[in-house]
């Protein structure tokens, strides 16, 4: 753990993921949550969200929570300015070197089900035939020709197998095309094709440098595989009772869930 800082917070950063983590499954914020971060804030710490979240489906959580600060989305991607709306870093995906990683995995486990983020802040997801997009506020653009996925700049590709579990795909998409592309599990049914090398903690690391704090400054939350990279880059790692089991193994504690105020219950103790 870091030294406290005159202001008496023990962390000049806090971190945290948005779904399964400050969001509660009605993708709203608690109030709770809301003054525990206010609190932190006005002691002399800075928080910044850090999502696999592109941004054109981040930023309305942003500007509901009144956040001005700077963002990690796309799973390290994209650094977002939230108070000018604007990129400061966009980071895209090689798309004939993704293309390669794609043949690669379905030459091992069959055909696969895409979708794709294009890059941009209005960047959409694209979802292609059979993939099983998640029903709600987040917009997506069915497509009928999956060759359409390949049609503009890509911060990342979404991949589903009609058989084969997250973690399962997961591991068969990193053992055949792992030398190629960075392989994540970011939520239940979504797997995800990256820039090889690019996560949450490299996003992050470019944010905190522009805010001028390192790692050993900042406690991190999260709730999936996606965030493992970011507890290793952070002090401390805060996983939530709800979190994947491979990040609870790698946590430092873990806290309630995100339908119980998770994060505040660890805010609150840090300013008592």
């Amino acid at each position: 753990m870091s030294k406290p800082d005159p202001a008496g917070i023990p962390y000049r950063l806090i971190a945290t993921d948005l779904d399964g983590t400050l969001l509660r499954p009605d993708g709203t914020v608690s109030q709770r949550t809301r003054e525990a971060l206010a609190a932190v804030t006005a002691a002399g710490a800075a928080h910044i969200v850090v999502t696999g979240r592109a941004v054109p489906w981040t930023r309305h959580v942003l500007d509901d929570l009144g956040y001005r600060g700077l963002a990690v989305c796309g799973q390290g991607a994209q650094v977002y300015h939230a108070g000018e709306h604007r990129l400061l870093t966009s980071l895209t995906l090689d798309r004939q070197i993704a293309g390669l990683a794609l043949a690669k995995i379905e030459a091992e486990v069959g055909p696969l089900l895409l979708a794709a983020s294009r890059d941009g802040l209005d960047g959409e997801v694209l979802v292609g035939p059979g993939y099983r997009a998640h029903e709600g506020p987040l917009p997506y653009q069915p497509i009928h020709d999956a060759a359409d996925l390949w049609s503009a700049p890509l911060n990342k590709v979404y991949i589903q197998h009609p058989t084969l579990g997250d973690d399962e795909l997961a591991e068969a998409a990193e053992q055949a095309a792992g030398g190629l592309v960075g392989v994540t599990m970011a939520g239940e049914g979504i797997v995800e094709i990256l820039p090889l090398g690019l996560n949450k903690a490299t996003g992050l690391s470019l944010a905190a440098r522009r805010l001028g704090v390192k790692g050993a400054d900042t406690i991190a939350f999260g709730d999936m595989p996606n965030d493992i990279p970011m507890f290793a880059w952070a002090a401390h790692g805060v996983a939530m009772a709800n979190a994947h089991a491979d990040l609870k193994a790698v946590a430092d504690e873990v806290t309630l869930s995100n339908e119980e105020d998770g994060i505040a219950v660890v805010l609150e103790r840090l300013l008592a």
